[in-house]
């Protein structure tokens, strides 16, 4: 992997496109204290190296759910049978590609994997329990842990050390 050097003005760029990716160009000039055009190329350059991987609209949950229904979370510990590279790059490949998976990480010490999942209900959750766990036979063990209050979700990463 090539190593990418960016400067105090792209870590200012970036922070205020964590708060509002919807911002304009001219607004996100003006708050970062650039110019337009120099906002533009370097915002261009951040996203062709990579750095800004793609920018979403999230949701608020609450105020959908009269509308879709509470749903369900939850945070499903995963321990496989066999460790192997090629195992592990299986499963993590169908957990990737399952849309009810919302966050895969492989982990270490404990289970393989730790998976956040959102589903519209038990029933829902069922099925991918049996899509995803039960019909993999080198799938060991599985334990779910059910949201009942969401305190604090913030996609963000810290850009700078906490002072």
């Amino acid at each position: 992997m090539e190593e990418i050097a960016i400067d105090a003005i792209d870590l200012r760029l970036l922070e205020l496109l964590q708060d509002d990716a919807s911002l304009s160009n001219q607004a996100l000039a003006e708050r970062a204290h650039l110019s337009p055009p120099t906002c533009l190329r370097r915002v261009k350059r951040l996203r062709e190296r990579g750095l800004i991987a793609r920018e979403v609209a999230l949701l608020n949950a609450d105020r959908l759910a009269p509308l879709l229904g509470h749903g369900l979370t939850a945070l499903v510990e995963v321990t496989l049978e066999r460790q192997g590279a090629e195992a592990l790059d299986a499963f993590e490949r169908r957990a990737v590609a399952e849309p009810r998976v919302q966050q895969c990480y492989r982990v270490s010490p404990g289970p393989d994997f730790v998976l956040v999942v959102r589903c519209t209900d038990m029933p829902d959750y069922l099925a991918l329990t049996q899509r995803l766990f039960t019909g993999d036979a080198n799938v060991r063990n599985v334990k779910g842990f059910f949201s009942t209050r969401c305190a604090k979700f913030d996609p963000r990463l810290p850009l700078r050390p906490s002072m």
